[in-house]
């Protein structure tokens, strides 16, 4: 498990013996059943101190507050539910960052229809939704409408944020997603490289996109079928193939012009997704090769959408 350091005094927080940067102060926000829970408890499993529903107006208040203790870290869930607070949100993060508190914004989407399944399996109902199916939960008409005006009324908060989407995410690829992101959160930009399959959607966190189904395929090798991208035949296989290193030549150069702009764009994280069929082969061979291009470059970390989430499904 990776936790970043303690706290240090800059503005509201105080600061650790050691003198390494301040811990952010973590703010989890998202769409009603996107995971906001189980991120929470992530960070409550890692040490952090953490407050679901707070109202926008008390969190400077509970920074300086927290910020006495040098060994609090601090996460706080913020969503629909404090809907007439939230446009005071952003202004108050604004300042607060003015001040010298860093803050770690981090947004949780899922595709509509996710959600309208995961609120009927539970059958939850949505904080906007007031019309019922008559069977205590809400029909999907009236679900689905309360959603898109929640994405509506969070979507300055979303552009702000690091986005992930959890449509296809299992709560252990989560958990694990949300410690990596908070465990380079002093960085001044992390490059993040996703794999996935075009047949299970885009990823909607994804800055970039590159798709490599145009590459010769190791599925259609019965030796290679199933393997993936990170297995010795699988990866001879493909570094015998001219169009992959002509592939990954030009992502590199792109990536390599176009970071520093980024940069400067003061983003915390640039999130480049690579997909093939599968998810399995080509992607996941060329995430694991442009990632250890750049490692020494810049702050990289490395997700395998598909393979992760059938690697949690085996655990279970």
């Amino acid at each position: 498990m990776t936790t970043a350091t303690d706290p240090a005094p800059t503005g509201a927080l105080a600061a650790p013996p050691t003198g390494s940067p301040p811990q952010p102060v973590v703010l989890i926000s998202g769409i009603s059943g996107s995971g906001k829970s189980v991120a929470i408890n992530a960070l409550e499993d890692a040490g952090y101190f953490c407050v679901d529903n707070l109202p926008p107006e008390l969190l400077p208040e509970l920074i300086r507050l927290e910020g006495r203790d040098p060994r609090r870290r601090l996460a706080i869930a913020a969503d629909v539910r404090t809907a007439a607070s939230l446009p005071k949100l952003l202004p108050m993060i604004d300042t607060l960052r003015r001040e010298g508190t860093p803050v770690l914004m981090i947004f949780l989407d899922s595709r509509t229809e996710t959600l309208v399944r995961r609120f009927s399996e539970t059958r939850r109902r949505h904080p906007l939704s007031s019309e019922d199916d008559g069977q205590g939960g809400q029909s999907r008409s009236a679900l689905g409408e309360a959603i898109e005006r929640e994405r509506e009324m969070l979507s300055p908060l979303r552009e702000t944020s690091t986005v992930i989407d959890t449509s296809d995410l299992r709560p252990t690829q989560l958990r694990s997603w949300i410690r990596q992101l908070v465990g380079a959160a002093h960085s001044s930009l992390t490059l993040v490289f996703e794999s996935f399959a075009f047949k299970h959607g885009v990823p909607r966190d994804a800055d970039l996109v590159f798709d490599l189904r145009v590459l010769p395929n190791p599925h259609y090798v019965r030796e290679l079928r199933a393997l993936n991208g990170r297995d010795a035949g699988v990866i001879e296989f493909l570094q015998g193939q001219p169009e992959v290193a002509e592939m990954l030549a030009q992502i590199e150069g792109f990536l390599a012009r176009w970071l520093p702009a980024y940069e400067q764009d003061q983003r915390s994280y640039l999130t480049v997704a690579i997909g093939c069929t599968g998810g399995q082969h080509r992607s996941v061979y060329s995430v694991e090769q442009l990632a250890a291009r750049f490692r020494d470059r810049i702050p990289t970390l490395v997700r395998h959408r598909e393979i992760e989430a059938r690697e949690a499904a085996a655990q279970h």
